[in-house]
């Protein structure tokens, strides 16, 4: 499939039917969603009416880290390979993964003062997520720092690959030290133990909110395509004069 995507002028085919697909898919289930989890969803016995944050902190935590997850073998694709789609796919993933890292953590705070009684505590699961932000910044910075696009393309592709020994230490925090975060409720070998009342609406919003990182990379990625193709063009018509 990858393959497939790799070559400019596929993969221009494939976005123009996918990012409306996914933009309208977005739409739909986060409009459920937020009805869902808004409407028909019954406050928490103990947090009350603080956990409809869940229904957005939660997706934004997992998009998280599967954006920085999917940047990272982007990285690795254009690092061995040099194919100029995985490092498009790389650049237009990291804002995008900074925005859902930083609402995580936004979103976490404003659940965390009611139930923790502080906006900030140095938990293992904030602060490893606090530095998975800070790596999709530095990829960008280091992107932006250096002049020739491919050095900085290639040195930041190093830096990607390095940031993903982080994705586990997020993920297994919690597991692995004392923390203030519960361990897994949803993924589990014996099954989720959130009530299906709150499960609904929080899947619904897992599946949205993939969605619309999907439509806004996809987005992101065609353009950049679309703007290199033109560049190159002008150079060939500059050159040619």
């Amino acid at each position: 499939m990858f393959s497939y995507l790799a070559n400019p002028a596929r993969f221009d085919r494939f976005a123009r039917i996918a990012i409306p697909v996914s933009g309208w898919l977005a739409l739909g289930l986060i409009g459920v969603g937020l009805w869902y989890a808004l409407f028909n969803s019954p406050p928490d016995y103990q947090q009350s009416e603080t956990i409809r944050i869940m229904y957005v902190h939660v997706p934004a935590a997992w998009l998280g880290l599967a954006l920085y997850m999917a940047m990272g073998v982007a990285s690795f694709v254009y690092f061995v390979w040099r194919h100029p789609v995985a490092d498009v796919a790389a650049a237009s993933i990291a804002p995008i993964g900074a925005v859902f890292a930083a609402l995580c953590l936004i979103t976490g705070a404003l659940w965390g003062k009611p139930t923790w009684g502080a906006w900030w505590v140095w938990d293992a699961r904030l602060t490893s997520m606090l530095i998975q932000l800070l790596l999709f910044l530095g990829y960008m910075a280091l992107r932006g720092a250096l002049e020739d696009e491919k050095q900085a393309a290639k040195s930041a592709a190093i830096l990607a690959m390095a940031g993903l020994v982080n994705l586990p230490i997020v993920k297994f925090s919690v597991d692995w030290w004392a923390s203030l975060h519960q361990g897994a409720s949803v993924i589990r070998l014996d099954g989720p133990t959130i009530d299906p009342s709150q499960l609904t609406p929080l899947l619904l919003m897992a599946v949205g909110m993939t969605a619309l990182a999907g439509w806004m990379v996809l987005y992101r990625m065609r353009t950049a395509l679309i703007d290199r193709r033109a560049s190159a063009m002008q150079l060939v018509r500059e050159a040619s004069v």
